[in-house]
């Protein structure tokens, strides 16, 4: 196939990927620009269409990795952009600095209603804590799965009762 009939049958079927461009986008000037970009990229990749296949089927189909490689770009960027007058760029990525002191008098009110649980309810709830499954706990006291779990659960039910919420 010539460069002019390619260039013409891609003019002929160009007419075809405006409303889907629109449903991608939802924005009828992004999708005049993805209707651009599509074309560019067939008539730049003219020696990949392959005579007598669908043509429209194919330019659907750059069109749709066109948009999902500028968006997968655009969740890479994690950009926000701020409405105030000056438009500033924020990056999302920043992150605020933890009150280190809050979060260890948080952690001893925590340690602290832990150890005053009663032993059949702290030894499982400590162990729970520490990363064992519960089958490992089971066989480490020597306890049937269903107490294992029961008590846990009641370790959690009495630690949400002692510990205040701020």
């Amino acid at each position: 196939m010539s460069t002019l009939e390619f260039n013409q049958l891609i003019v002929g079927n160009s007419e075809f990927l405006a409303p889907f461009a629109t449903t991608l986008t939802r924005d009828k000037e992004s999708a005049k620009d993805l209707v651009q970009e599509t074309l560019y990229k067939a008539i730049a990749n003219q020696e990949k269409y392959k005579s007598g296949t669908n043509i429209r089927a194919w330019l659907y189909t750059i069109m749709r990795n066109i948009f999902i490689n500028a968006y997968r770009k655009k969740m890479r960027q994690q950009v926000i952009f701020d409405t105030t007058p000056n438009d500033f760029l924020l990056d999302s990525r920043q992150q605020a600095i933890a009150n280190t002191a809050e979060s260890n008098l948080r952690m001893k009110e925590i340690e602290g209603a832990i150890h005053k649980l009663p032993l059949i309810f702290k030894e499982p709830f400590l162990l729970y804590f520490e990363g064992y499954k519960y089958y490992e706990i089971a066989r480490i006291l020597h306890e049937p799965l269903g107490t294992i779990k029961s008590r846990i659960h009641f370790a959690r039910k009495l630690l949400k009762e002692k510990v205040n919420r701020y």
